[in-house]
């Protein structure tokens, strides 16, 4: 058994078994557990490094097509980015500085492409070489294909990196963090998102809730764990967030939905006529409207299903 990753112990409780319900890239089970000293949820045991590739599936981000569907998933996109957006740009303003932000797991670069569009200096990286090619060809955006750690990248040169749903996946975030620190300059920011594993949802759904997304998250941070883990790796948390509004309505519309969501069926090349998709589409969105309400009190509570921290050198 792995040790936690926050306090070290290896002593764990067994939650429940889970498979992949969104991508269904595989139908092996996997275990879910809570250390039983601090209570960080993790999967155990993890995939091998070499079985955890098989987990994400090509078009793991993404792209738009040139279709009535794919033209208005991207003007939603849009939309609730934006939330996204508002949260950096205050980030960059605080900091001060005309630096450059990097954006480290940036799939297809939409992101990027509306920071580029407001005049603020940013590059992207994905450890895919497609992902990376797309930020470049569609957004306008420079991007690296590689890792952070390493990337050949100068030290203390970036004003800002963040990374969005990024940790979760990580085998060793402790090691990322101490090289997203060493690449920040002086008065640089992090922002880091991860899924809330304090949150309502997963008390009321447990293995159903979309932000545990066995096999591919092998750690389910809280935002205490994530506070706690930022701090050891020396960040000053300076800001909390607990409503994304791209991620919180959907991640639960998901959830209870997980055969209507465009990306998945996308992923899992589900066959559907041009009317049948779009009747889908509206279907989703429908519980992600009726979703907004719930996620909106959970948040407000900071127990959201997301959390969203900015962080600067402590």
């Amino acid at each position: 058994m792995n040790s936690c990753l926050i306090c070290g112990s290896d002593r764990a409780v067994p939650l429940f078994r889970a498979s992949d319900r969104l991508y269904h890239t595989t139908e092996k089970e996997f275990g879910v557990v809570r250390c039983d000293s601090c209570g960080l949820v993790r999967m155990e045991p993890r995939p091998s490094s070499q079985e955890l590739p098989g987990y994400y599936p090509d078009s793991y981000w993404f792209t738009p097509d040139e279709n009535a569907s794919s033209r208005m998933e991207e003007a939603y996109r849009r939309l609730v980015l934006r939330d996204h957006v508002r949260f950096v740009e205050r980030v960059l303003r605080r900091s001060g500085g005309n630096g450059v932000l990097l954006d480290v797991g940036c799939g297809g670069g939409l992101f990027l492409g509306m920071l580029r569009e407001r005049a603020y200096q940013v590059m992207g990286m994905d450890n895919s070489r497609e992902a990376a090619r797309i930020a470049w060809q569609r957004q306008g955006t420079p991007a690296v294909c590689g890792t952070l750690e390493n990337a050949p990248l100068r030290a203390g040169s970036f004003r800002c990196i963040t990374m969005f749903h990024v940790l979760e996946h990580l085998p060793d975030p402790r090691r990322y963090l101490e090289t997203v620190r060493s690449l920040l300059d002086e008065d640089g920011r992090l922002v880091v998102q991860v899924p809330n594993a304090a949150c309502w949802q997963f008390r009321l759904l447990g293995a159903a809730w979309n932000g545990i997304d066995v096999p591919r998250h092998l750690v389910d941070f809280r935002d205490s764990d994530l506070e706690r883990l930022l701090s050891e790796c020396g960040f000053a948390v300076v800001r909390r967030k607990y409503f994304s509004l791209r991620d919180n309505p959907a991640g639960l519309a998901s959830s209870i939905a997980p055969a209507l969501d465009p990306m998945a069926r996308r992923v899992r090349g589900t066959k559907e006529s041009p009317r049948a998709r779009l009747a889908k589409d509206l279907a989703y969105f429908a519980i992600v409207l009726a979703a907004l309400p719930f996620t909106v009190a959970e948040a407000v509570c900071r127990a959201g299903s997301t959390v969203m921290v900015e962080a600067r050198k402590a």
